[in-house]
């Protein structure tokens, strides 16, 4: 297959960074004329930030389930995510604001999202036979051996910038 890794190779991504996970659920799978709009939101987001790196965002990826749709998303940092979450003069603020006029809390369509803030060493991936994914789509992948080749090892080389 092409692009596939035929080794143990791990991610690493120097310094701190975000992880930030938000998803949608259709509560309401017979409204699609509600929940049409806010799939139609996120690719238009996705695009004005992969045409500005400045912004922050290393890399995101969306996964589809039959009533759940998950986008996982690597930042630089916090105050990047949060620049751009609260930014007038880009595409999040004024979809988050017809989402709430449309939709708020009438149960037809729920949003959430997680943030984790990662410092160095605190974590940590393997992937064998795998193209480049997640973490190894934010960072840069190294070999996982020596000390790379245990989860420990791992941490320390992210931890020490190795």
């Amino acid at each position: 297959m092409a692009g596939l890794i035929d080794k143990r190779v791990c991610a690493e991504i120097d310094g701190p960074f975000v992880l930030f996970l938000i998803g949608i659920r259709l509560n309401r799978l017979w409204k699609p004329w509600v929940y049409a709009p806010v799939f139609t939101a996120m690719p238009r987001m996705l695009v004005e930030l992969a045409k500005q790196p400045a912004l922050g965002l290393l890399h995101a990826r969306t996964h589809f389930g039959p009533r759940n749709t998950l986008l996982v998303q690597y930042w630089r940092s916090l105050e990047q995510l949060q620049a751009y979450a609260s930014a007038k003069d880009k595409a999040h603020l004024p979809a988050w604001a017809a989402f709430n006029r449309a939709i708020g809390t009438s149960g037809d369509v729920g949003i959430w999202h997680e943030t984790y803030l990662v410092d160095p060493g605190k974590a940590e991936s393997i992937y064998v036979n795998m193209p480049r994914y997640g973490m190894g789509m934010a960072g840069r992948l190294e070999e996982a051996t020596g000390p790379r080749a245990r989860a420990e090892g791992r941490m320390t080389a992210a931890r020490d910038g190795h």
